[in-house]
């Protein structure tokens, strides 16, 4: 038992190795959790109080990096990425036909995989508009001029 030291430490190490294979710096709190563990049962205190600082240190770093997160990182304004299609008007390059997984459209310079909002299939040179833009596919609907 008093050798438990070193596995809070190879644990520690792990997470840290994984944090440099993930993104978003949620893996290193637990790695200096684990290290914290690691200190105290050096120090000889029990393994109820390295678990406690364990889980203490890593959900204290966890719940500081997100609201350091959410104070530093800003929403992303209207008209910027892929939201500021959103309402704009476009031409379809190939048919548009949700069944057979096919259809294109120019959007301002751009061309996007498309779909029909409304799941009936749009040809080819018809206006439509953008509805919305789900991953990677603009979700559209024919473009009809009213006045």
């Amino acid at each position: 038992m008093a050798m438990v030291w070193w596995i809070w430490f190879v644990v520690a190490a792990v997470f840290a190795v994984g944090e440099i294979f993930t993104a978003g710096f949620f893996l290193l709190w637990f790695g200096i959790g684990a290290a914290a563990a690691g200190v105290l049962a050096v120090l000889g205190l029990s393994t109820p109080w390295q678990w406690g600082a364990f889980i203490a240190v890593s959900l204290a770093l966890v719940a500081f990096s997100r609201r350091f997160a959410e104070r530093v990182s800003k929403p992303q304004p209207d008209g910027v990425g892929a939201s500021r299609l959103q309402g704009r008007q476009g031409i379809v390059l190939e048919t548009i036909d949700n069944v057979r997984n096919m259809g294109r459209v120019r959007l301002e310079k751009e061309e996007w995989r498309a779909e029909s909002e409304t799941g009936e299939p749009i040809e080819i040179d018809t206006a439509v508009i953008v509805s919305r833009i789900d991953g990677t596919r603009a979700i559209v609907r024919p473009y009809h001029e009213e006045g």
